[in-house]
């Protein structure tokens, strides 16, 4: 037997277990403070401050003076008055009269937009690519045509001697309105004011519905038809709760818009819109330029800005509730 036929192998030793890989630290969360989006936005502040802050600032500062016109000429130096122009203001039968005539009117002006553009942008859905494509050219140029040139089209649409629209109702049987002047009554007059404000507001709730309406799902819309879900009920528990932040936006915007309409009723009321047709951009232009007191004008517009802030508010909180529902 030979030497190594005797000797004992030797043991390899056990291998080393590797230990597991460690996952690397996920990020900091804590960013360090960069300067760069406020560099990016400071040219845009800048403008803002420039075009908004000033007279902002000179619109609070008139709202607590006695400012008229020997003010206005430099005869006599402007006097401060506290809270007298708000509360000469706030004790005025016509403004509160003014403050129901304005938020009536912006609020038939906003359902009519919301649901003519909802209908409109629904039609959109079902016809040709050529049908919509003509509607859609039709939308944007009513959108792009200036307020000016738009009131001047309705003044003539409506006018009691010339107008179209009361040529063309006479044409129907046991209706004669020859001669009607739609102005005649401040509800008349301001039905058709709303019907040109509404006419200029729908393009741009139709465009944006329709925007939201390719992002509804047809598999969600499918699945409710075969659950028994008629087009109503396809529309209200489908498309109505996807469309809710749009419509939500659409609205807001809507009441600042209509709440803040002045060149429709003035021109359309030749730059003198009587006491049925004042609403509380035109009572502020007129209690300062008309009447001269630039004090208590400057008040009437501050409490409009004051309530357009309330709405603002009233969006931003929907707006909360929808992302923390998302």
């Amino acid at each position: 037997m030979s030497a190594a036929d005797t000797t004992t192998p030797a043991k390899a030793p056990p291998p080393m277990a590797v230990p597991p890989p460690v996952p690397p630290a996920p990020p900091s969360r804590k960013r360090a403070f960069s300067g760069t989006p406020w560099l990016l936005l400071a040219p845009c502040l800048l403008v803002l401050a420039l075009v908004m802050g000033y007279p902002l600032v000179r619109l609070v500062t008139l709202s607590f003076q006695k400012f008229g016109q020997s003010q206005l000429w430099g005869f006599l130096p402007a006097q401060w008055v506290g809270f007298d122009n708000f509360t000469g203001v706030l004790n005025d039968g016509e403004f509160w009269a003014v403050v129901v005539r304005t938020i009536v009117f912006a609020a038939g002006c906003v359902i009519f937009t919301m649901v003519a553009g909802m209908l409109i942008a629904l039609l959109l859905q079902r016809v040709s690519g050529w049908v919509k494509t003509l509607v859609n050219i039709a939308l944007v140029a009513s959108w792009g045509m200036p307020i000016i040139v738009a009131t001047t089209v309705f003044k003539w649409l409506f006018d009691a001697d010339y107008g179209v629209l009361n040529a063309l109702l006479s044409k129907l049987p046991g209706v004669d309105l020859i001669g009607h002047n739609w102005f005649a009554s401040g509800p008349q007059g301001l039905a058709v004011i709303m019907l040109l404000v509404v006419w200029g507001a729908v393009p741009f709730v139709v465009i944006t519905l329709s925007a939201g309406l390719t992002q509804v799902p047809a598999e969600l819309e499918e699945a409710a038809r075969l659950d028994g879900a008629g087009a109503w009920g396809v529309f209200r528990y489908v498309t109505l709760p996807i469309l809710k932040p749009i419509i939500v936006m659409l609205t807001t915007l809507s009441v600042i818009w209509d709440m803040g309409v002045f060149p429709q009723v003035f021109v359309m009321r030749n730059g003198h819109p009587e006491a049925e047709f004042q609403l509380l951009t035109t009572y502020s232009y007129d209690r300062a330029f008309v009447v001269n007191d630039y004090g208590q004008g400057s008040a009437i517009a501050l409490i409009t800005v004051l309530l357009l802030l309330g709405v603002v508010a009233v969006y931003m909180r929907q707006m909360l509730k929808i992302g923390e529902v998302e």
